[in-house]
This record gives structure tokens, C-alpha cells and sequence, in this order.
């Protein structure tokens, strides 16, 4: 007994042998008390043999199993005996219905479900039936069959039977809940400790990055100025391939980085106005290195009619350009890559530019198409292995270019290239064209050509702060050709001393220095009594990279931020920003490119109140867009990793491989961090935001976003009561009633949104409870009970609280119309001002089917149709659809 009690404790054992060690304990226990009770109680001396039997053989069998680890044929075999053997003597022998044997064909029922697994069970559980229903009409019958027990031990039978079953059931419900409590304690600690890992990791990337960016900048600032000297060709040559070399190694950087950022960050559009010849440019000049280097021609033609300057993400677009000719050379090992850039005018400012690079490498077979963009996915694994990659390039590529408003589409024949064609709209800066050239125009223009200033403003005074000498060097001699004054310091004490001295236009300043780091300069320059220097604009120029040093900078105080290595054209255009306009002359050649960036700058203003909101909101992408409501990503977890729900991973990606068994994935909300840095971002452009968050008791989100939100005065988070598209409905009324009106006051708002939660109806019918049970919403148990009577629930949304409101029994496409009828009942009552059918896994033809059945009982004007998020879509699966709606006003 000592060594079963340890083996039920034993928490390296599986739940299926813990459980069946339990039962099997109790179950001897039960069968010797009732052996006692039974003598105590003069039961016949053919139903104590009986039990005694019963009681060696069981132990035997028991034991048997724990020595020979063959628990589930011992489980089975023992099902089979007390179904067959056992139950019905103790049927005939105990008193028949008027003992306790009903009872123990109720246990026998939970012993079997819980113990034996697959078709098995199913048998056993249809042999145990027939074997009740056999009984009962034998004793029925055949009477006299039965040995009866008198009225008082038949009292006494039964009612221990009763105690005893239920103290089993309560013994054995309370161990499984004792144990799926600690299985929860071991996953959270689990996920901590992942957690600090992936801190650990990132804090690594940032460090690496830090480190390895800070002597590139040196290399590339040196570099540089030998290039403005009066240089032989052959040095000029050697100047150039540094050049190209130092940022073929930052774009490997980069690449780690963005590895970091698929685990736990998440990636920014920031438009900016960037100069589309100097972009090309710097592209041209990495490829066609890379491409010599392979014995590979390189070609590139660009619309003349293309604008000369655009208004976009220049990093994003850049990274994806890159990141196609980076495989089109990767992947092709003789002939030719080629870029075309064209360009289209959609409206009076804006142009659809469309980016194309073909290839004459192995191309990618037909049937792996469809997965080319999946970011679990890696397409023609055994011919590529030998080529390096991670698998996740395209998958980032497709997510950027979603992000930017575009498309991308692909063309290839296997063994014979390939065709990757990406189109963004991009607002245009005035009327200026890129005029026509080709690659040679390129070559002269390829990293290491001799660049030339922007302005000149020999009355202007910066300020350099960095603890590195070298840095210092190359900052001072990049800011040689504008003629402007520079003075240096190696300290954030040192700045100090030179702002209580001096006046200084502008400051540059590194930000990780021992002792004092440049934000804490930063805030002590601001709060200098004394100190001259309190209002300059003060510009973060360091090796620390990504959105999130980005979102700090900004949130800190920083007027500006520069990567390093930064080169001489960056440097200036920054400087160009924030330099008073009286001291700065733009040179011959630069006014055109930089005479506007002023006043773009000063047209910048920040909206009165902002709408923000989660992913899990539903939103479609372009409506979002449209309305001006900034979406920050849920995240899902995965067998494969970490994805930003809508950005890396997408929700018909995701079912697909979820079809698999042993794949499974969850979501889950930001973190605090996550939403501060998010906030900060989005009040670069809002004086107050509202954020919807969702329902708080479905998710942690609304209290990551409340805590966040404490870390500023103007930010208001708004708990939806919803999910899904209920909680965008929400922000569409909140947009809509900005825009309405001049002026909006956030109290009243958020008054206005809190009673309009009650009105918002948010609903959804699943096919089934598979997604459920394995997103570990829903027990086994429940799960294949559902299944077994095609239990259709429906999930609705009440006092914040997701629970099951309805269970449609039957055919799915039944279910399907009973639920539209249903949930659309009342239709005075509806507002049909919108309705969204956010669905999961569901064809065209469904979903049309459901909004032709939707408009038989509701009008509405503005119906539409939402692929739900991959957080939703890891919880529902496939064959979900909900309809939402808002209730007319009482």
C-alpha cells in the first residue's frame, strides 16, 4: 500500500497512470470495506466469496501492472472482468435493483471513461449497456434469479454503495483538479522562466548590437572622409568595398535584430519623407556586390517618371527590397537578378509604386506556392539545405508589406526563376521626378563615391557627447563640410559643465555612457538652473537599435535619433531639422531635395483625442486606415515560437496548421512594457488617447493597458465588456462621434462608451469544442462529449464575462440558420447601422450563404466580412462565425 500511495504521488508518472493507481487504491479499499460491511450485515456467504475473488484477483492485476508498466492492458483487462464477471454476479447475488448494484454500474461507467482510451472504450462502455440492460430484464423475467436481500439490508446496501461511490467520485474529481493545479503552477513557472530567457536573449541582441555598431561606425566615418579626400582610383576602389562590406555586416545585424523582434517586439510604420534615388542607391550598391561576388548580372530599371521624393516607411520598404534580392541572389547560381521600379498615379498625391525583382535561380514548385508566405512553413526544405536561412525572410516581407497598405504576388517556374512583384501607394512630396538613368548612373553612386553637404552654417554651434573618443573623431569630421562649430564632451558631467557655459544650437548624444547615460543628461539639461542650453533641441545618435529605443527616445524627450553607423547625408538632414532656419544656407543642388522638410515638420500637428485599440478587435486592416485607429498586436504562441497576431501570423496560417494534432497554440495580450511603449509612440501625434481594451474578465489586457496607462496623465483605457468585432464596433462609434463633432471632451467619451457597452451584441456558433479543448478552455471529458452529440455552443459576451448562451444540437448548417434566426430576433430593436460576420476558416460561398440568411431578417446598411485574429482563431478554429451588432438606444 505504501509503495501505491507513492506511486500515485509520483509526479514523473503520466495523468492517465496517476489516475488509474488512484482508482485502483480506492477501488481495494472499497471492495475490503464491503467485504467487512457484508459480514457485519449477514450478506449471503456466496457474495463475500464473490467479493473476495474480486478483491485478490483486482490486487493482482494491480500489481501486476505497476511491476510489468502495463497499466492501460491491465485498465482494460480489468474493465473487461468487472463488466463481464464481476458487476453481473454482483447483480444476482447482492439483491438485484433492490441492493447496490445500480451503483456500481454507475461507477463501473466512470471507471471505464476515465481509464481506457480510443475505440476501447467506446466498446466497453456499449458491452457494459447491454450487459445493464440484460440484467435488469433477466431479473425482470427470471425473478427468482436474483437472491434477495430483506427490506433492511437492501436499505443498508444500497446507501453504502451510494457513500462509497460518491466519496470515489469526490476522491478522484479532487485529485484530478489537485493535479491539473499544479501541472498550471509548473507551465506559469515555465513560461516565467521562458520569459526572462527571451529577456536575457534580447538584452543580448540589443548589447551585440550595441557593441558590433559601435567600431562600424568608426570603420564607415573613417571610411568616408578618405573618400572626400583627393584619392588614387585604386584607393578610391578599396574605399568602396569597406564601404559595401561594413553594410552588408549591418544588414546581417539587422537581421538578428528582427529575429528578436518576431519573438517579443513588434515592428512601427513611421512615414517619413526620404529621397527615392538615395534609397535605390544604397539598395543597388548591396546587390551588386553580392551579386559580382557570384559571378551573377545585376540589373535595374526605374520609371523616369517615378517622384523624386515620397512620403512612406523608408526603412520598411528598403528592408523588403533588400530582402527579395537578398534571395534572388541567394537562390540563383548563374544568370542574371533584376529590380524594376514603376510607378502609377492613384490621386492628385499619391502614386502606386510597384517594386519587381526577378530572378533565373531554381524557382519554387507550384504546390508550395500557397505556403511561400507562412511563417511556419519553409518550402522545398531538401533542396534547399545547404542554403542558409531561417525561413521566416518572406513571411516578414508579406507582414511589411500588409503593414504598408500593399500587396505582393509571385510568379515562378520551377528550375527556371522567379517574380516577386510588391506594390505600395505612397503619398508624393511636390512634382519632382527621379528622371532617367540606369545602372551605370547607379554604379556612380554606389557606396563609397565621394559625398558631398547639404548646407553650410558656419554661425551654428553642436554639441557632441559620447564616452567613445572615436566616435567622437568621426562625428566632428562627418560635420567638417558644413562648416559648423563643434565642441565635444566624454561624459554626461562634462555636457553639463559645457551647457552652464555656452549656448549650443543643437546637441548630439549618446545615450549608454558610464556614469551618467545621455537620458539622464538629457533630463538634467532640461532642469539646469543656470544653464543655457534648457530649450535645444537635443538628438539621440547610438548604436541602440529597433522601434522600442525608438519609442523611448521619443517618450524621454529626444527631439530626434540617429543609428549609428550613421553617415554624413543622415547626420546633416537631422541637423537640417532642428538648426534655426537663420543659420543654415542650403547648397546649390540640395534645396529642392531638403527646402520643404521644415515646414513639413511644422504642419505636424497632434489630434485632440486619438481611438486606439487591440487586434483582437477585428477591425479590417484598411478600415482601421481609413478612421485613423492605430491597432497594437495580441500575440500567439506557437510549437514554432512567438508571432504579433495579424503582423507575423495570420489566422488561416494558423488553422491550417493547427489541423495537425501535435501542433497547438494560445494567445495572449501584450505586456505592460509593450502597451507603455505603444502609448508613447501614439502620443506623438494625440493629446489624449481612449484605448478599448477587451472584456477584462476574458483576458489580462485591459489591466496590462490600465497599469501601462498610469505611466501617463492623458491616456484613458476603456474596458469594451467585448471581444472581437464588438470591441470595434466600439471604436468605430467612438471615431465616429469624434469626427462629428469639433471638439470632444474624454469624460464624456468614455461615459458615452461605458452605456454603450450594454447595447453591443457579440456572439459567435463554433463547429465544434476542438479549439476549445486545445487551447485549454475546455476539458477532454466535455470536449469528446460534445463531439459525440453534435453540440454546436455558442459563445456570448454578458457582464464582461464569455460564456455559453445557447447549444444547437444536429447538423451544423442547421445550427447554423437557427443561430442567425435567433440571434437576430427583434428586429425593431437593432441598429442597422453595421453588422460585422467575423468568421474563422470559412469559404467565400459560407460566408456569403450567411449574410444572404442574416439580410432575410435585419436590413443592415454596412455588412462587413472580417477574417477573425489568429488570438480568436487559436481559440474557436475553423467553421466559427459570429455576428455582431449594436441595440437601438432605449
Amino acid at each position: 500500500m505504501k509503495k501505491l500511495i507513492a506511486a500515485i504521488r509520483d509526479e514523473n508518472r503520466t495523468m492517465h497512470e496517476r489516475m488509474f493507481l488512484l482508482i485502483a487504491a480506492v477501488g481495494l479499499a472499497v471492495i475490503l470495506i464491503d467485504i467487512i460491511v457484508g459480514i457485519i450485515i449477514g450478506e449471503s456467504a456466496e457474495d463475500l466469496i464473490l467479493l473476495g475473488i474480486g478483491f485478490a484477483v483486482f490486487l493482482a492485476l494491480v500489481t501486476a501492472g505497476i511491476k510489468l508498466k502495463k497499466l492501460d492492458a491491465v485498465s482494460t483487462t480489468i474493465s473487461v472482468l468487472v463488466i463481464l464477471v464481476l458487476l453481473p454476479l454482483v447483480f444476482f447475488t447482492g439483491g438485484g435493483i433492490n441492493g447496490g448494484s445500480p451503483v456500481w454500474f454507475v461507477f463501473s461507467t466512470l471507471f471505464v471513461s476515465m481509464l481506457v482510451y480510443g475505440r476501447k472504450k467506446y466498446v466497453l462502455l456499449t458491452i457494459e449497456a447491454l450487459v445493464a440492460v440484460g440484467c435488469y430484464l433477466i431479473a425482470y423475467f427470471f425473478p427468482h434469479t436474483v437472491i434477495t436481500h430483506d427490506t433492511g439490508t437492501a436499505y443498508i446496501d444500497s446507501i453504502v454503495s451510494l457513500i462509497f461511490v460518491s466519496g470515489v467520485l469526490t476522491l478522484m474529481v479532487g485529485f484530478e483538479i489537485s493535479v491539473l493545479r499544479k501541472e498550471k503552477e509548473r507551465s506559469e513557472e515555465k513560461s516565467r522562466q521562458i520569459e526572462e530567457l527571451n529577456r536575457s536573449q534580447n538584452s543580448f541582441f540589443s548589447s551585440m548590437s550595441h557593441e558590433i555598431r559601435t567600431p562600424i561606425n568608426t570603420i564607415i566615418g573613417l571610411n568616408e572622409m578618405i573618400l572626400r579626400e583627393d584619392i588614387s582610383d585604386e584607393v578610391a576602389d578599396d574605399a568602396r568595398n569597406i564601404q559595401s562590406a561594413s553594410k552588408l555586416l549591418l544588414s546581417l545585424i539587422n537581421d538578428i535584430l528582427d529575429m528578436s523582434k518576431m519573438e517579443s517586439g513588434k515592428m512601427e510604420i513611421v512615414p517619413v519623407i526620404y529621397d527615392v534615388g538615395k534609397m535605390l542607391s544604397d539598395i543597388a550598391g548591396m546587390t551588386w556586390v553580392r551579386a559580382r561576388d557570384k559571378g551573377l548580372e545585376f540589373k535595374i530599371d526605374v520609371d523616369p517618371t517615378m517622384p523624386a521624393q515620397l512620403l512612406s516607411d523608408e526603412v520598411r520598404i528598403k528592408q523588403i527590397i533588400i530582402n527579395l534580392l537578398g534571395n534572388a541572389v541567394k537562390y540563383t547560381s548563374a544568370g542574371s537578378v533584376n529590380l524594376s521600379v514603376h510607378c502609377r498615379r492613384t490621386s492628385t498625391n499619391k502614386v502606386l509604386v510597384t517594386y519587381s525583382v526577378e530572378d533565373t535561380g531554381i524557382g519554387i514548385r507550384k504546390e508550395n506556392i500557397p505556403y511561400l508566405f507562412d511563417a511556419f512553413r519553409r518550402v522545398d526544405e531538401k533542396k534547399n539545405r545547404y542554403i542558409e536561412g531561417t525561413g521566416l525572410g518572406l513571411a516578414i516581407v508579406k507582414q511589411l508589406v500588409d503593414l504598408l497598405g500593399g500587396e505582393i504576388s509571385v510568379n515562378s517556374i520551377y528550375m527556371q526563376g522567379s517574380v516577386f512583384a510588391v506594390s505600395i501607394e505612397q503619398e508624393t512630396v511636390d512634382d519632382s521626378v527621379i528622371g532617367t538613368f540606369s545602372i551605370e548612373d547607379f554604379r556612380g553612386s554606389l557606396p563609397g563615391t565621394r559625398p558631398t553637404d547639404i548646407f553650410e552654417a558656419p554661425k551654428a554651434s553642436v554639441l557632441i557627447v559620447d564616452d567613445n573618443s572615436a566616435n567622437l573623431l568621426v562625428a566632428e569630421k562627418l560635420l567638417r563640410g558644413t562648416k559648423v562649430m563643434t565642441d565635444t564632451a566624454d561624459s554626461g558631467e562634462a555636457c553639463l559643465k559645457l551647457t552652464l557655459q555656452k549656448h549650443y544650437d543643437a546637441i548630439l548624444m549618446d545615450h549608454l555612457m558610464p556614469g551618467m547615460n545621455g537620458i539622464e543628461c538629457l533630463h538634467a539639461i532640461r532642469a539646469q538652473s543656470g544653464g543655457f542650453c534648457r530649450e535645444t533641441p537635443v538628438i539621440a545618435l547610438t548604436a541602440n537599435a529597433g522601434s522600442d529605443d525608438q519609442a523611448l527616445y521619443r517618450r524621454e524627450g529626444f527631439d530626434g535619433y540617429l543609428m549609428k553607423p550613421v553617415e554624413t547625408a543622415a547626420l546633416e538632414a537631422a541637423l537640417l531639422d532642428v538648426l534655426p532656419s537663420a543659420l543654415v544656407e542650403i547648397k546649390s543642388g540640395s534645396a529642392t531635395k531638403y527646402g520643404t522638410r521644415n515646414a513639413v515638420r511644422e504642419t505636424v500637428r497632434k489630434v485632440p483625442l486619438l481611438i486606439t485599440t487591440d487586434s483582437v478587435s477585428d477591425l479590417p486592416g484598411d478600415l482601421a486606415a481609413q478612421l485613423g485607429i492605430p491597432v497594437l498586436p495580441y500575440k500567439v504562441y506557437t510549437d514554432s515560437g512567438e508571432f504579433d497576431d495579424g503582423i507575423e501570423a495570420d489566422g488561416d496560417v494558423l488553422i491550417r496548421c493547427m489541423q495537425d494534432e501535435g501542433f497547438s497554440a494560445r494567445s495572449d495580450c501584450p505586456s505592460v512594457a509593450e502597451y507603455e511603449r505603444f502609448f508613447a509612440g501614439q502620443l506623438s501625434r494625440a493629446q489624449h488617447i481612449i484605448h478599448i481594451a477587451m472584456a477584462k474578465r476574458s483576458s489580462s489586457g485591459f489591466a496590462n493597458a490600465s497599469e501601462a496607462a498610469l505611466a501617463f496623465y492623458n491616456v484613458t483605457v476603456i474596458d469594451s465588456g467585448h471581444l472581437s468585432s464588438g470591441m470595434g464596433l466600439m471604436a468605430i462609434a467612438a471615431k465616429t462621434r469624434i469626427d462629428s463633432e469639433s471638439s470632444t471632451d474624454p469624460d464624456e467619451l468614455c461615459a458615452e462608451l461605458v452605456k454603450m457597452r450594454d447595447r453591443i451584441q457579440t456572439s459567435f456558433i463554433l463547429e465544434n469544442t476542438e479549439y476549445l479543448y486545445r487551447s485549454g478552455r475546455l476539458s477532454e471529458r466535455i470536449n469528446k462529449l460534445c463531439k459525440a452529440f453534435m453540440i454546436h455552443p455558442v459563445i456570448v459576451m454578458k457582464n464582461s464575462t464569455m460564456t455559453v448562451g445557447r447549444l444547437y444540437v444536429g447538423g451544423l448548417d442547421k445550427a447554423r440558420r437557427d443561430y442567425i434566426r435567433n440571434t437576430l430576433r427583434a428586429p425593431e430593436t437593432i441598429d442597422t447601422g453595421t453588422l460585422f460576420i467575423t468568421y474563422v476558416g470559412m469559404s467565400n460561398e459560407e460566408i456569403e450563404q450567411i449574410k444572404t440568411e442574416a439580410l432575410k431578417y435585419v436590413k443592415f446598411e454596412k455588412i462587413y466580412l472580417k477574417k477573425a485574429s489568429p488570438a480568436i482563431s487559436a481559440n474557436c478554429g475553423a467553421g466559427t462565425f459570429g455576428l455582431l451588432f449594436g441595440r437601438k438606444q432605449a
